[in-house]
């Protein structure tokens, strides 16, 4: 009989049997066995396929339920989280009414002002792990909340896992960005890590946020990964902040 751990890559032996299981998990998930929005097997069927018992596979599921990467449902079973999901689709979003939440101020009015395809510059291919020159894209919108524009954001993603998005089905699209890449281009964020700055804009940036040049803007940049810690995303946004603040859960 074979064994089902010989068909996975080898996870390092000096990891407990728990984190094993989590990477071998984690790979499936890389891999496309298991979509996003979709169950995963049960635990007992896990700990059969990787011949570990089931409290080590529960206790690695409770770490990729920790790490928002899938989402346990009473009586149902687990699923790989989703974008689509209105609580995750406000995870990476920290920007807040100063009155109400996120989810009750609804949607933002969404602008694409720009999208084109170009050679990725040296700080770009940098954000991104490519080489200088190596084909990317760049989106930039503006998110109005009641009518006011709040953030403007420029995006740079690698052109390869993102062939065919452009302005058009961006604005045909009205989820989540992160549900559109997930949804049409396979590609999950999972984590993001950001660097955030008080700045003044500059004339265009002033123009499309319909402010002055004078007015403190706060500048968030994020990189957005996928699994592997693959960098799928280079974010700048402006966000407004005199009907808003950045909100931040510590622990």
């Amino acid at each position: 009989m074979s064994d089902p751990l010989a068909a996975e890559p080898a996870a390092p032996s000096f990891s407990p049997l728990y984190q094993q299981i989590k990477s071998l998990i984690l790979q499936r998930l890389e891999a496309g066995e298991w979509k996003p929005g979709e169950p995963i097997p049960s635990e007992m069927d896990l700990a059969t396929r990787f011949r570990v018992s089931q409290g080590t596979v529960r206790k690695a599921i409770d770490e990729l339920a920790a790490d928002n990467l899938v989402v346990r449902r009473q009586g149902k079973g687990t699923f790989v989280a989703t974008h689509a999901e209105q609580h995750v689709q406000y995870r990476f979003l920290k920007l807040v009414p100063d009155n109400g939440t996120p989810a009750q101020e609804g949607p933002a009015e969404r602008t694409i002002v720009d999208c084109r395809r170009l050679r990725a510059s040296a700080e770009v291919a940098r954000a991104l792990g490519l080489r200088t020159g190596d084909p990317v894209l760049q989106v930039r919108r503006v998110l109005a909340y009641a009518g006011t524009p709040t953030i403007l954001e420029d995006l740079w993603l690698p052109g390869g896992p993102f062939k065919g998005l452009t302005a058009e089905r961006l604005d045909a699209w009205h989820g989540p960005m992160y549900s559109l890449f997930e949804t049409e281009f396979g590609v999950r964020m999972v984590r993001a890590e950001e660097k955030i700055r008080a700045v003044l804009p500059d004339a265009q940036q002033a123009r499309l946020l319909e402010v002055t040049t004078a007015t403190p803007l706060l500048s968030v940049e994020r990189v957005a990964h996928t699994y592997n810690d693959a960098p799928m995303e280079w974010r700048r946004g402006l966000y407004r902040t005199d009907t808003h603040h950045y909100r931040n859960e510590l622990g």
